[in-house]
């Protein structure tokens, strides 16, 4: 007997087969073992790719250039490791910020209490704000609801030693002190030798067990891989499925504050902006070949679904942030999410870790953000709604 969630299982894997089957791979035939192969502004080194050389991301007009151009018969890909790939997600991160908001120790601690919390074979995180002491700050107007962080360059290696292997810059902050703290920013991440992704076009990959891993971040903010424009956002997931054997989306979207922890239906808006249609992206990217959908950017934590047997977390809610957000409630509940996916990117298993900001602004386990994901994951989405354990574990429907 085939349930109806093995029936999403299979329709999913055989989409998926058939958008690698007519997109080819874009230059990566084989097993990407090759050290320093480059590809579509990719550059491949030790099982990780991010942007060639000079910071160059992969672009539609060189996408479109790749395809058309013609390549060698390729020979049939090896079989696919039976090992599953072990995820870690988080929210929005900020470790302080300049001159005066920093942690005790320059940062060395500020993870510790939370740093078996932070381990897989892929960790991700969105950072929410620069690693820069320089640039123009976009609040130099004193506008009230204007808020600019940034942190030195040298935490870049606080991240990588806490476990984290990619970071995610699709968000509203990654401008904070314009081209300069952008430039300061990527350099301190590749510094520390840690991958990121968000840039508009970018597919960021990492070699896991023999399994290729895509991540792609996006968010509705010039810069960054474009929430708002869902055909754009499904064809730069395909590129991803067409080059990976497991593709993870993170997504920046959705109005923010204590009173936005439901998935609202349509357009989401926060001052006045678009903040994307959280629930129509997350469902068309999965169609493109999505295994896994991460969201941040509303500041609480929201419900979870599974849909084609994917899972999708609308938001992690903060994770951390010194001295910059407000605190209280569920302003200050937070989690990791765990989450196992096989070789082929269907769901293993998942498990949700409680976690919580104190003051000033420092996670540590613990919190109710078990109880208030399984609430919210009934309410809005019923008969699709992640069934949540008191453990955290997360079941399918």
């Amino acid at each position: 007997m085939i349930t109806s969630d093995e029936q999403g299982h299979r329709r999913h894997g055989a989409r998926k087969a058939d958008v690698r089957r007519h997109l080819p791979i874009l230059g990566l035939a084989g097993s990407l073992a090759g050290i320093g192969m480059i590809a579509a502004g990719f550059t491949f080194r030790d099982g990780l790719a991010g942007p060639g050389p000079g910071g160059s991301v992969d672009t539609p007009a060189r996408t479109a250039r790749a395809i058309a151009s013609p390549r060698p018969a390729a020979a049939p890909p090896a079989p696919r490791p039976a090992a599953g790939v072990r995820i870690a997600a988080v929210g929005d991160v900020v470790m302080g910020t300049l001159p005066d908001g920093l942690p005790p120790d320059d940062g060395a601690s500020f993870f510790d209490p939370v740093d078996d919390l932070i381990a897989g074979d892929v960790v991700l995180g969105n950072l929410e704000g620069t690693l820069t002491t320089g640039g123009p700050s976009k609040c130099d107007d004193d506008s009230p609801n204007c808020f600019a962080f940034r942190t030195p360059p040298s935490y870049g290696l606080w991240f990588k030693k806490a476990g984290f292997t990619v970071m995610n810059l699709a968000n509203n902050h990654i401008d904070d002190f314009g081209a300069e703290g952008r430039r300061q920013t990527f350099a301190a991440l590749r510094a520390a030798d840690l991958p990121y992704t968000g840039r508009a076009g970018q597919i960021t990959l990492q070699r896991v067990h023999g399994i290729r891993v895509a991540v792609i971040g996006f968010a509705p903010d010039e810069g960054s891989a474009d929430l708002t424009d869902i055909p754009a956002a499904k064809r730069l997931t395909a590129r991803a499925a067409a080059m990976a054997d497991i593709v993870i989306v993170t997504m920046h979207a959705g109005a923010e504050g204590a009173d936005h922890t439901h998935v609202e239906p349509g357009t989401e808006y926060f001052l006045g902006e678009d903040r994307g249609d959280a629930h129509r992206f997350s469902r068309a990217v999965i169609d493109a070949g999505a295994d896994l959908v991460v969201g941040s950017g509303p500041h609480v934590m929201r419900g979870m679904e599974f849909y084609k047997g994917r899972l999708i977390a609308y938001s992690l809610g903060n994770f951390a942030g010194y001295e910059v957000f407000g605190l209280g409630g569920v302003l200050s509940t937070s989690g990791v999410l765990h989450v196992t996916l096989n070789a082929d990117g269907t769901y293993a298993s998942g498990r949700l870790h409680p976690t919580q900001i104190v003051a000033p602004g420092t996670p540590e386990p613990g919190g109710d953000g078990i109880d208030l994901v399984a609430e919210l994951s009934e309410e809005d989405f019923g008969p699709h709604a992640a069934r949540i354990s008191p453990d955290g574990t997360i079941h399918r429907p």
